[in-house]
């Protein structure tokens, strides 16, 4: 099959990793597989995807990813591919929109990354979405509870699927290496600075620790500022740090002695799966999309209680046993998530 994924860019973000991972897996199917960007700035990324033998297209290079001229960009490309498989709301819209136009025979797909999200609350959008997504052969989503959500909002006549992210579980596994009580401790939090994350509890966690407890948050976004000048107001700037980007996630991870995801909600967190991976142990916020996943292996808190988050902290630091333990469950939990369990999935579902 020729098969063509498209996304607004691949700067960070959960799905554009995803992307990176995903489309090799069926270039090695013998499909032939390429992507296309609405924006195709380059990026560590986009470097990374290119190095692996895939076609990059892209309609520009910066600018605005919802210039409706994009719709007639798209034309040729819907009318050279067997499957169109859509990530984003830009690329959501203006290809279904695109295969109205044009009579497109292509098959159309999407991927449904979040549980929830804003656009939901407003009625208009409601009406909107429903009518773009009649467009789409299936609708895929990430988690059971992405599509539970999502048949809600929609409604139950939609050819929605779930299939769980996966990843290169390989990448990621290090040696489980308790960490010693009264050392310092390396806690790690990687996710974008975004409405859905939660970086706050986190930061507040962090300053009822000991001044042994140290705080990594990598990531960007536009409440990066807002969490800088949380950490500044609470007096530990000089042990928390910022770090936009890392490449080498896998490092990172080796890096650190515990892994956590602070979210009000998530689709399938792909940082949660390779945090579980990296044989550190992994806590979660007990919220949608991540006690699916974390809840019976790593450690879920209840959603904003930063003191209880702090007190696993502790309890993991100064009880190797224990910290043993839950790092042993949680890499037991992330092999169930390899990205080729979910190549394959994806697969089945083109052939269908």
């Amino acid at each position: 099959m020729k098969i063509l994924h498209i996304i607004t860019s691949l700067r960070t973000g959960g799905a554009e990793k995803l992307l990176v991972d995903l489309l090799p897996a069926f270039k090695s199917m013998g499909h032939t597989v390429e992507l296309l960007l609405f924006d195709g700035t380059i990026t560590p990324f986009y470097t990374q995807l290119r190095e692996t033998g895939i076609t990059i297209n892209h309609l520009s290079v910066g600018g605005n990813v919802y210039n409706p001229i994009n719709i007639f960009k798209l034309k040729r490309y819907l009318k050279e591919f067997d499957i169109v498989h859509t990530h984003n709301t830009a690329c959501q819209y203006y290809v279904a929109i695109a295969k109205a136009i044009f009579n497109s025979t292509c098959k159309l797909f999407t991927t449904e990354h979040s549980s929830n999200n804003r656009r939901r609350a407003i009625k208009l959008f409601k009406f909107i979405d429903r009518e773009i997504y009649r467009h789409y052969n299936k609708i895929i989503t990430v988690s059971e509870k992405t599509s539970q959500n999502l048949s809600e909002y929609l409604g139950r006549t939609y050819p929605i699927s779930a299939i769980c992210n996966g990843i290169n579980t390989l990448k990621f596994f290090n040696e489980i290496k308790p960490v010693a009580a009264n050392n310092k401790t390396l806690i790690a939090m990687i996710a974008a600075f975004r409405h859905e994350k939660d970086q706050d509890t986190l930061v507040r966690a962090i300053s009822i620790l000991p001044n042994n407890y140290n705080l990594w948050l990598i990531g960007q976004g536009p409440r990066q500022q807002e969490i800088k000048a949380l950490v500044s107001n609470l007096g530990i700037s000089d042990r928390v740090t910022f770090t936009d980007f890392i490449a080498d996630i896998p490092q990172a991870l080796k890096k650190s002695d515990i892994i956590v995801l602070s979210s009000h909600w998530e689709g399938l967190s792909l940082s949660s799966i390779e945090g579980m991976a990296s044989g550190r142990p992994f806590i979660a916020s007990d919220v949608d999309g991540l006690r699916e996943i974390v809840g019976g292996a790593g450690i879920l808190f209840p959603h904003a209680d930063y003191e209880t988050l702090a007190n696993e902290l502790e309890k993991l630091a100064t009880n190797s046993d224990y910290y043993t333990s839950v790092a042993k469950q949680c890499h037991e939990r992330a092999m169930q998530y390899d990205i080729s369990i979910m190549a394959k999935k994806y697969n089945d579902i083109y052939h269908e």
